[in-house]
């Protein structure tokens, strides 16, 4: 599966919230997520673009691969998940293959259904808030098209093109964390 993203930052989202509801998007529910990435002990992931995390949400734990970003103005990129029954379990077979935790990621997270798209509205723990827009395709040969059909969508809430985020919220953290 190849999930095309878009992300940009908000700073009102009550008023963000009334914007996705008015285009006629539907609320689908409010998540927590806490998310634990890792890193590999034979390559980089922050180097080759790729994560690895467990994701814990209303009590399931998720295993993701995301693969390098795979144009240069979105977040689109390979993704692969599976269930796992046993988090304990699965976090002593990661340390014991070398695989170490980096950082850990947490938001509340109000998602919207319009059409094929996605929306998510992010409060993250020491980041603040952001809408994600995404949609999922199976064929990564016409992805460039989804990505606009994006772009136009951000666009009826009032973001434009260049206020696009494609850094993910393990980068923005990893990057806070430089700096204090």
């Amino acid at each position: 599966m190849i999930e095309i993203e878009v992300k940009a930052s908000v700073d009102d989202p009550k008023q963000m919230e009334r914007a996705i509801i008015e285009l006629g998007a539907t609320p689908i529910g409010i998540e927590t997520q806490t998310d634990t990435y890792y890193n590999a002990p034979y390559r980089d992931f922050g180097v080759t673009d790729e994560a690895l995390r467990i994701r814990v949400q209303d009590g399931k734990s998720i295993l993701t691969y995301k693969g390098p970003k795979m144009d240069s103005v979105s977040k689109t990129r390979k993704e692969v998940e599976t269930e796992i029954n046993d988090i304990v379990g699965m976090g002593q077979i990661l340390s014991s293959l070398g695989f170490f935790p980096v950082a850990t990621v947490s938001k509340k997270r109000k998602n919207f259904r319009i059409g094929d798209f996605t929306i998510s509205l992010d409060e993250v723990r020491n980041l603040g808030n952001f809408l994600e827009v995404e949609r999922s395709v199976k064929d990564p040969r016409n992805h460039q098209e989804k990505v606009e059909s994006i772009f136009k969508f951000i666009a009826k809430l009032g973001l434009k093109r260049e206020s696009t985020i494609r850094k993910s919220y393990l980068e923005m953290i990893l990057d806070n964390n430089k700096i204090e």
